[in-house]
């Protein structure tokens, strides 16, 4: 049964109880980036293993996201800025504990590729805290392997 989340804004991205931020460098355009983040929701899944489905609701300004393990949430953008920054925040999730979240996807050029940096921003109860900061290095390799497949998919290189 999905339970609505406290609404946040951006700038719970910096103030969250609990921010996890991971950084890699890609080959690929910010152009071709921020299209794969943006544009192409249904294509999450091909590049982030965790995602299992994704598509855009109520023309584009939300997503409903599918994860491994049967979580599924409700996702309202709050920003799309092309190849600088997408944002969105948890509006309804199946899954306990969660009480807020955003997440933020900064893209910066560098060179001829990207810089793109994650921030995976929640608060939620003592157990599901304690659990995310266990789990900050699966998390950090998951976020390391999206970002590989997605350079791959993007550059048309072995990801």
């Amino acid at each position: 049964m999905s339970r609505p989340l406290r609404p946040v804004g951006i700038d719970f991205v910096e103030s969250a109880p609990l921010r996890l931020v991971y950084a890699a460098e890609l080959s690929a355009s910010p152009e071709d980036v921020y299209r794969a983040l943006a544009d192409d929701v249904p294509g999450w899944p091909l590049w982030f293993t965790a995602v299992t489905a994704a598509r855009p609701l109520e023309e584009g300004t939300g997503r409903e996201v599918r994860l491994r393990g049967g979580t599924v949430m409700r996702e309202t953008i709050l920003a799309a800025q092309p190849c600088e920054r997408y944002a969105y925040r948890g509006d309804e999730v199946n899954a306990p504990g969660l009480r807020a979240l955003a997440e933020e996807w900064l893209i910066t050029p560098v060179g001829a590729g990207t810089r793109l940096r994650w921030t995976f921003a929640a608060d939620g109860s003592g157990p599901f805290r304690f659990a995310l900061r266990l789990g900050r290095a699966g998390v950090g390799r998951a976020f390391r392997d999206a970002a590989r497949r997605l350079d791959g998919r993007l550059t048309g290189s072995a990801g």
